[in-house]
């Protein structure tokens, strides 16, 4: 009987000590509050500044929190399970709207490798479904986080999230998007160049050896720009829609949101 006690108490114990440690391991709600904490150190203090900035426009204007932390390490926790129970933690989003989502990333070491994740709470599941943060994933954020450009990725993806909550384009006109690289090595504008002075050449080289070739450097210079330019890539944008915005005061806080379980991840 006395060994049967002992036993529930062993068993008591844990079943106390076990979540209160783990609980110890996702950190406590920023105070003051802050929607950007880089508790890995993956951001500059001018990054974290500009993505908090726009943040908090975006929630003063919303009410939709969308929160970016980094930790250096979870724990022995699965990505997803700690980004849930730390947006519950914190309770980002509003609570009769469960409108929140996080971004949650664990940086590369020398032992493992790179994990990030978005989830989001339940009022957003419609806007952006799992598929969506999954595509956000491996279309804004792993190409830059390959790169070295954390914080490249991060404004991407914010953008794109951003619009898709204010119903700028739907999940499945995202979901359209073409992937980045997929027309080819050229952008359109360079080859439209290409070509425009293989034409121009072969026109000079018909006119006699007598007459002068025409070449890209009698082009105009507008015409040269604009042709350039059409090539070049818009990073953190689409379909027209920046996502951005300036001004905004401090974030006064999250307002108790509930996450549903779903989400996404990738790794690098």
């Amino acid at each position: 009987m006395k060994k049967m006690k002992s036993l529930m108490l062993v068993f008591t114990l844990l079943f106390n000590v076990i979540p209160y440690a783990y609980n110890q391991i996702i950190p406590d709600r920023p105070v003051p509050p802050r929607l950007v904490n880089d508790f890995a150190g993956m951001l500059s203090g001018n990054e974290v500044a500009a993505l908090e900035s726009k943040l908090v426009s975006f929630n003063d204007s919303t009410s939709t929190q969308i929160a970016i932390v980094t930790v250096p390490t979870l724990g022995g926790y699965d990505i997803m399970d700690y980004a849930q129970r730390l947006g519950e933690k914190w309770g980002i989003g509003q609570k009769q709207l469960d409108n929140g989502l996080l971004i949650l990333i664990k940086p590369k070491t020398a032992d493992s490798g790179g994990e990030i994740t978005i989830v989001q709470g339940y009022g957003l599941e419609g806007a952006i479904p799992d598929l969506t943060c999954s595509q956000i994933i491996d279309n804004e954020i792993l190409p830059a986080f390959r790169q070295g450009e954390i914080y490249g990725g991060l404004e991407a993806a914010t953008n794109t999230l951003m619009s898709l909550a204010r119903g700028e384009f739907s999940a499945e006109q995202y979901g359209k998007k073409p992937k980045k690289g997929s027309e080819g090595g050229f952008p359109s504008g360079i080859v439209i160049f290409i070509i425009i002075i293989i034409i121009l050449s072969i026109f000079g080289k018909s006119k006699g050896s007598n007459n002068r070739n025409i070449g890209s450097g009698n082009l105009p210079i507008w015409l040269l720009l604009s042709l350039l330019n059409s090539g070049s890539s818009h990073r953190g944008s689409w379909g027209g829609f920046s996502g951005g915005g300036s001004g905004g005061g401090g974030f006064g806080g999250f307002g108790g949101g509930s996450f549903g379980g779903g989400g996404a991840r990738g790794s690098w």
